[in-house]
Order: C-alpha cells, then structure tokens, then sequence
C-alpha cells in the first residue's frame, strides 16, 4: 500500500516508517520538523534501502495538505503529528488544542475529498484519566489531567463519528503508552529540543554526561516505591503494532492498546538501564509534575486475541538500544 505518516520524521513516525518500508509498503512523510529532523529521514533509508517522498509541510495547513493528496495515490494515512508533552500541554493549552485537533480535521476532510478510506491515528493512554489499571479499551474515557490528553480523546470521538458517517472508513484508535528505545542500528531513535520531556533520552544524556542528574517527578505516589509507574513498550514493538494494524484494518472503528502489560516505576526503570549498560546515573527527587497520574499501564490482551501482536522486547532491550543510539550515533560531548 501507499501510506502517508504524517509526522514521519519524528520518534515514533521514523521508526513506523522503517517498520512499513520493511514489510513492502510505499511510505510518504508530512512533516513540520517542529520537533524533528528531515536527517533522520535519511537513515531511515539507510537502514531500509527503500526511498521515502517527504513533504516539508504542516498538517494544519489545509491547502499544502491537499495538494500531497492531489499528487500522490494514497491507500492510508497514519496520523502521528502532533504535540506530545503533558506538562507543555497545561502550560500551553491553546497551541496543543489548535495543532493537535486541527491537523485531525485536515487531514480527515482530505481523506474524504480524495477517497482515502484507511486511517490510522495515534492516540494516547492519556484518554483514559485517571481509570483504574490496567486500562482497558473498553472503559468509558474520563477527563484527562491534562489538555493533550484531552486533545487525543476529542480526535478520537471525531474520528468515530466521521467513520459513522462513512461506513466504509476502516480506522484504528491506538492507544499507546509509553514508547522507548531505538532502532538496533544505532542510527535513529529518540532525538528532543532542548532538555528532554521524556524520560529515557533525559536517562541517557545524564549517562552521557550532557545533563548532570536525572530529576524525578515525586515520591510519594501510591506506587512500590513512591515513584510513577507506566507501561514502558520498545519502539520497535510500537511500530510494528502500527503496520499490523494497517494489514488487519477491517471497516469501522477499532481501538486497541498498544503496551506490554507491565507496569515499571521510574526507578526501577533507572536501576534496569544501570544494570543493562553497567553505569551509574546519578538522581533527585523533586516535586510532582502538573497532569501526572500515579499508574498507567494496559491490558495488552485484545491486540493478542484480535491480531497476534504482542511486545516481543523486553526491559534490557529497551535500556541497551536506548543507550546505543546516544553514545554511538553521535558526537561525544565536549
């Protein structure tokens, strides 16, 4: 199939492209490089010896959006552009609201306009608040602690409704959690401007020596240790989950997580990337961080029943690929 990733140069979006360009499909990128770079692109065809059509355009532009589909023959979209930080999103609701939920109005009236009828979006465990755990795709959405949560339900619900209108959509909701690692190369994985929001390239350039200690979000959680527990998932395995739900994608909505099943606290995270690259990573409790939520982790077994996709990588996996990739793919630090 002709798929478009749109935020394709980014974390999640490179590695998805690696994953559908290995399984056979033509993969066009849209992408704002807002928090991304067009080089990673070029590893990706590094790694895959396939070529990729990238587009340096914002999503929320309707025009410049229209005129990829006008040009190009496209079976599917899979949506991953879009902000992504928690706390960001608190402090700047508007931006999120806007870049989020406008991209998803664009990119599903071109769908309509041009007759593409598959389309994946990337959501969020976010969408399920403060449920218990293990989420499962069944319970009912609760307000989110924060405006980029809320801003992966309401596509959501847009994107249901759209289908409603059009049975013959097929779309996938896919609920993920929390995505680290890096490709085995060596040469794309997790790349953030400015100090990391997330918490495995903050890990690694504490390792590396860029930062000089990890800062972790509070202790006094309800949780094994104090600590914030979430559903760590090999990005490998993520992107993976991205192209089987392409290939098994039926007409309607479909909303699978996409996790391990597991719950890890932060430091037993920390102690698992020591013990994985035998290093040490020096760390400070500090005070909560606004929108965060004790525990969040999946009920993984639906994507298992339903497509025979599971996680195949576990913990070590995650914390030594992590590690290749910020100490082998780039400069040292000075």
């Amino acid at each position: 199939m002709n798929i478009l990733v749109t935020g394709g140069a980014g974390y999640i979006g490179s590695h998805t492209c690696v994953a559908l360009l290995e399984a056979g499909h033509t993969v066009m990128v849209a992408d704002n490089l807002c928090n991304s770079q067009a080089e990673t692109l070029e590893r990706v065809k590094q790694i895959t010896g396939r070529e990729i059509t990238f587009y340096q355009i914002d999503v929320t532009d309707e025009a410049a959006t229209n005129t990829v589909f006008a040009s190009q023959s496209i079976d599917g979209v899979i949506h991953f552009a879009g902000l992504k930080a928690v706390g960001e999103s608190v402090a700047k609701p508007l931006v999120y609201y806007y870049n989020n939920l406008v991209s998803t109005m664009v990119l599903a009236k071109a769908c309509q306009k041009y007759g593409v009828k598959r389309f994946v979006f990337s959501s969020s465990a976010t969408v399920y608040g403060e449920n218990q755990v293990p989420f499962v795709e069944s319970m009912p959405l609760l307000p989110s602690t924060n405006p980029y949560g809320e801003s992966k339900a309401i596509s959501e619900r847009m994107l249901t409704d759209i289908a409603k209108a059009n049975p013959d959509w097929s779309v996938a909701l896919l609920r993920y959690f929390n995505p680290v690692g890096a490709h085995a190369s060596g040469l794309i994985g997790e790349v953030p401007t400015g100090i990391p929001n997330n918490i495995m390239p903050y890990i690694t350039q504490v390792a590396k020596g860029k930062l000089d200690k990890l800062r972790v979000f509070g202790n006094d959680y309800p949780t094994v240790d104090g600590t914030g527990v979430r559903d760590y998932i090999h990005v490998l395995d993520l992107a993976e989950g991205h192209v089987t739900a392409l290939d098994k994608l039926t007409k309607g909505v479909h909303v699978y997580n996409l996790g391990t099943g597991h719950g890890i606290s932060v430091l037993q995270l920390v102690k698992a990337f020591e013990e994985a690259n035998d290093l040490h990573l020096p760390y400070e409790i500090t005070a909560r961080r606004p929108g965060d939520i004790a525990e969040c982790y999946a009920d993984a077994s639906k994507a298992k029943r339903d497509w025979g996709w599971t996680a195949k990588r576990d913990l070590v996996d995650m914390c030594r690929d992590a590690w290749r990739f910020e100490s082998v793919s780039k400069e040292p630090s000075p």
